[in-house]
């Protein structure tokens, strides 16, 4: 437990010093930031738009266990199969059985979080079996044998030199190969895995409870391939992605476009409702939706914490947050990285041991900000913090500070005697946390209150 926050206050410490890493995240998040305000245009009425989206999310996940049943109950009548796992172990056993039973040696995966989640690709490995990232960035990502870094754009750390010595140290091409040309080497190499693969593995960015499908919105069109050219699809969604209506979407495809890349709307939109049927010429034999709790009703179960079920992964706090772009996203050690990622990660995997990142942000407010469906996520990190506090989490040293600082707040005379001298020292000679990167601090020498009654002549 200790190790956990130990290491990310040390990889914090080394990523916050590197200039390369804060040029090129500047960089790139610069791009975001410029096309995102076009993006916005669209909306006449953009706080209404993400107001409304909130409430649909808010419906939904009120209403979770309703919408779902609807969801398996009409997409099971066309065929497919649905699969409930409450645990990472339960969603592997599933697909193992899955690969097992079609004899899979080759599986295609499109960009899919919940995958990242369980490590997908780290399990068919040692089940033999050939895992391949479709989406570019993800297939970058794979190739240099790393998470990804962002929810969005996964190899968004990378410069294009980097990415062309990586290509041309794995895959043997010249290293001044265009980012055009990494492209289509990427593709040529890329299309005949679809043709290869026995299974093909999508996530979904909604499930759409009242025609029983999932959507899946992307760039590329590796996602469509993914889940049609393999004789079997399965899509492993969470269980929080329910949406009610197929209608709802006019409203959170473009949400999610213009808030995750500044887009109208993007490339590929799909809505899939099961495998192929009679008649139909395109599409798998069979098809399984893996629904993964995963910790989700962990944060269902808490009124405080549900809010952040109405994410929809667009990202857009990640750009906006200070923290992340100076440490990064590995940094977080993480699937769900940035504020968002501080917020449910403690509830997915373990509070006492993942607390710190809720104590990793400014509290600036800039990612309730921004966020599309307008999530209180900087009241949220404040919460986690509450709850590690209530469950006895909070360190010794941490509850002996606090009490001190309660005892002195109360008392004016306690705190004129710590004067300007004694904080200047306390920071910059004894403390010295501040100053090793920062410059020095000096406070005035007498508060406020001391200024005060020496102006006016009496006390207060």
């Amino acid at each position: 437990m200790k190790e956990t926050a130990a290491d990310f206050i040390a990889k914090s410490t080394l990523k916050a010093s590197d200039k390369q890493h804060r040029k090129t995240i500047n960089f790139n998040i610069g791009k975001y930031n410029a096309a995102v305000p076009l993006g916005k245009q669209q909306f006449e009425a953009l706080d209404t738009a993400r107001e409304r989206a909130k409430n649909i999310k808010w419906r939904a996940i009120e209403n979770l266990d309703s919408y779902l049943e609807q969801f398996e109950k009409t997409i099971t009548a066309r065929g497919a199969k649905v699969i409930w796992a409450e645990t990472t172990q339960q969603a592997l056993d599933e697909i193992g059985k899955i690969c097992a039973a079609k004899q899979c040696k080759t599986l295609v995966k499109s960009k899919s979080m919940v995958t990242e989640e369980i490590h997908l690709n780290k399990y068919l490995q040692e089940q033999g079996i050939e895992s391949i990232e479709t989406d570019l960035g993800e297939y970058i990502q794979q190739l240099d044998d790393e998470p990804p870094y962002h929810i969005v754009t996964p190899a968004m750390h990378k410069s294009k030199e980097d990415i062309a010595a990586l290509f041309a140290e794995k895959l043997g091409t010249d290293p001044a190969l265009t980012p055009q040309q990494l492209t289509l080497v990427a593709r040529d190499i890329l299309r005949n895995k679809y043709a290869e693969a026995e299974v093909g593995v999508t996530g979904a960015n909604f499930i759409i409870a009242d025609i029983g499908g999932i959507a899946v919105t992307e760039n590329e069109g590796n996602g469509r391939l993914s889940c049609s050219m393999p004789k079997t699809h399965i899509a492993i969604v969470g269980i929080e992605k329910v949406i009610p209506s197929m209608t709802d979407l006019a409203l959170f495809w473009p949400l999610l476009s213009t808030f995750g890349t500044g887009q109208r709307i993007t490339s590929y939109n799909t809505i899939v409702t099961g495998p192929r049927q009679a008649g139909e010429t395109d599409g798998p034999e069979e098809m399984y939706v893996i629904l993964l709790d995963n910790g989700r009703t962990n944060l269902l179960k808490n009124p405080a914490t549900r809010e952040s079920l109405y994410c929809i992964r667009c990202g857009a706090c990640l750009n906006a947050c200070p923290v992340y772009k100076n440490i990064g996203g590995h940094t977080y050690a993480a699937t769900y990285s940035g504020p968002i990622g501080s917020v449910i990660t403690p509830h997915l995997k373990d509070l006492q041991e993942w607390k710190h990142l809720s104590h990793a942000s400014s509290l600036c407010g800039n990612c309730t900000e921004v966020c599309a469906v307008k999530i209180n996520l900087h009241e949220l990190l404040l919460e986690n913090r509450h709850e590690a506090r209530v469950e006895g989490y909070a360190p010794f040293t941490e509850k002996i500070a606090w009490k001190l600082w309660k005892t002195a707040m109360l008392r004016r005379s306690m705190m004129n005697m710590a004067n300007g001298t004694i904080k200047s020292k306390l920071i910059n000679t004894i403390g010295k946390a501040w100053t090793q990167h920062r410059s020095k601090l000096e406070f005035p020498k007498k508060s406020f209150n001391e200024q005060w009654v020496e102006k006016n002549k009496f006390k207060v």
